[in-house]
């Protein structure tokens, strides 16, 4: 059963933009070992577009109010390298990333997607955690 989506993104400053998802945005995050951090993401949703040549990939974080993010965001010293564009399905903004990357925003205008179904017990997280110690053996 597909339980999630793991999303890889290469870039030449992974450092800066490490920080930049963990100290800017302040997206919940753990430590993989050696300074990897792994980011959480909030509930997500893909659409599969029609080409005229050769497949690409795009990422935009979702928001509700894309002129209330931009300005919090701003606040945190965030560049954004366009206006906020009125598109047929959102209003749309890119944001900088340390290194000069973009990452899209977008406040969608369309339905979202229906929630992910809670899966069942995460397996490979589950065994990670410590186990509980029994009631009798904490008493003695």
């Amino acid at each position: 059963m597909i339980t999630g989506t793991h999303a890889l993104i290469h870039f030449d400053h992974a450092e800066e933009i490490r920080a930049f998802f963990r100290d800017t945005l302040k997206l919940p995050h753990v430590d993989a070992g050696h300074g990897w951090l792994i980011f959480s993401l909030p509930p997500a949703e893909i659409g599969m577009h029609p080409a005229e040549k050769g497949s690409h990939y795009e990422l935009y974080l979702l928001c509700d109010d894309i002129n209330s993010t931009v300005g919090d965001l701003e606040k945190r010293g965030v560049k954004f390298t366009s206006p906020i564009t009125d598109a047929r399905f959102g209003f749309v903004t890119s944001l900088t990333l340390p290194g000069g990357a973009e990452l899209g925003l977008y406040q969608p205008k369309h339905p979202l997607a229906p929630a992910w179904p809670v899966a069942k017990k995460n397996r490979i997280r589950a065994a990670s955690r410590p186990k509980k110690k029994s009631r009798a053996k904490r008493r003695k």
